[in-house]
Formats: C-alpha cells, sequence, structure tokens
C-alpha cells in the first residue's frame, strides 16, 4: 500500500483532484436529515481520492473513520467494520500500532460470535498480535494468550501457532528459525504486503538480521 507522497504521476493530479473532494462535501446530500448511508459513502470516496490519486494517507484515514461513524449511526456495523479495518491497517504501517491494535481487537470481538464471520476473526487477532510484537515480545505474549482465552479457536489457527514459533525464534534472537517459520506459512498462505511488512519490521529487532524473509 502505498505510503510516499511523491510520485511522477500522481502529483500532477492534485490540482484536478482537490475541486472533486470539496465538491463532495459541499453536495447537498453530503449529510442532510440523517442520511447516514449516503455520507458515508461520500466520506469513503473522498478516502479513496486521498489513498490513491493524492497518496495522504493520513486524511485518507480520517474519512474512512468519519465513514465508519456514520455506518454506525445507521447500524450498519459491517460496513463500519470494513472502513475500520482500512484505518486499522494504515494506522500500522504509519507506526500507529496501538491504534491500530485497539481496532483489530474490537472487529474480532465482534466478529468471532458470528457463525459467518468468525472465520475472520482469527485473521484480526493475528494482525493485532504482530503489532504487539513490533512494540514488544512480551506484550505479543500476552497477547496471544489473551485472543486464545477469548477466542478458543484461535488456538488451533495456523495464525496462532507461526505467532508462537516467531515468538520462540525472537526470544531465541534466532533469526533464521524465524524465517523458516514464515516460509513454512507461506508456502501455504501467501503473505500479502501488508503481512510481509509487519513480519520484516519484528525480524529487524533481531541480532545480526539482514533485513529480509528469503
Amino acid at each position: 500500500l502505498p505510503l510516499s507522497k511523491s510520485g511522477g504521476k500522481k502529483c500532477h493530479k492534485r490540482p484536478q483532484m482537490r475541486p472533486r473532494i470539496f465538491s463532495f462535501i459541499k453536495s447537498p446530500s453530503f449529510c442532510l436529515q440523517g442520511r447516514f448511508t449516503i455520507a458515508a459513502k461520500h466520506h469513503i470516496t473522498i478516502a479513496e481520492v486521498y489513498e490513491s490519486e493524492l497518496v495522504d494517507i493520513e486524511k485518507a484515514i480520517a474519512h474512512y473513520e468519519q465513514a465508519a461513524d456514520y455506518y454506525k449511526g445507521e447500524e450498519s456495523n459491517s460496513s463500519a467494520n470494513k472502513c475500520l479495518l482500512k484505518v486499522a491497517s494504515y494506522s500500522a504501517q504509519l507506526e500507529q500500532y496501538q491504534k491500530a491494535i485497539e481496532i483489530y481487537e474490537q472487529v474480532g470481538s465482534n466478529t468471532m460470535d458470528n457463525p459467518l464471520l468468525k472465520y475472520s476473526a482469527k485473521e484480526y487477532f493475528f494482525k493485532a498480535s504482530l503489532c504487539h510484537f513490533i512494540v514488544d515480545e512480551l506484550n505479543a505474549k500476552l497477547a496471544v494468550g489473551k485472543y486464545e482465552e477469548m477466542f478458543p479457536a484461535f488456538s488451533d489457527s495456523r495464525e496462532c501457532k507461526l505467532l508462537k514459533k516467531l515468538l520462540e525464534a525472537h526470544e531465541e534472537q534466532n533469526a533464521e528459525a524465524f524465517t523458516e517459520a514464515v516460509k513454512e506459512f507461506d508456502s501455504i498462505s501467501r503473505l500479502d504486503q501488508w503481512l510481509t511488512t509487519m513480519l520484516l519490521r519484528i525480524k529487524k529487532t533481531i541480532q545480526g538480521d539482514e533485513g529480509d524473509l528469503k
């Protein structure tokens, strides 16, 4: 996901995109008579402009947060969660780990008792654990234990088993074991860019690490 504010094609689009953003905000349907869903969709559109055209992630976060609030006002929790997960993902990229953890825990707690959504809860607890891990190994251990207690199915997940292997490797300052555990996981469940970035940040805290997962 883009974090850089530079880039040839993107810079010259700024003058054209900003009027679009302001026109959305000023549109009559933006927030009249409790039309929260319409307002939320406008904020999402603005957020997408900021993340893809203007590459201003902090502003994108702010608009996804506003969209989530509007969806909550309509009790559209699923739509609110989608926006909050965007906020969590970008917050972690910007090293705002505590904010990301709180969102992943909140969404995980909201989905773990839903028969249709509980499968996703392990992903959110996994991501929260990685954010903890970047900050502090002990915090990560405590978090994993807490999530297992909250959501027993998490214990049997490949994500939880990976976390325990990574914690052991990190405690032993064994970069090779860390990398092997990641490779084994990746061979079955491909790591996306976000997960790769977080795992690299953790691995770099191992002494003598070369900073890759190869």
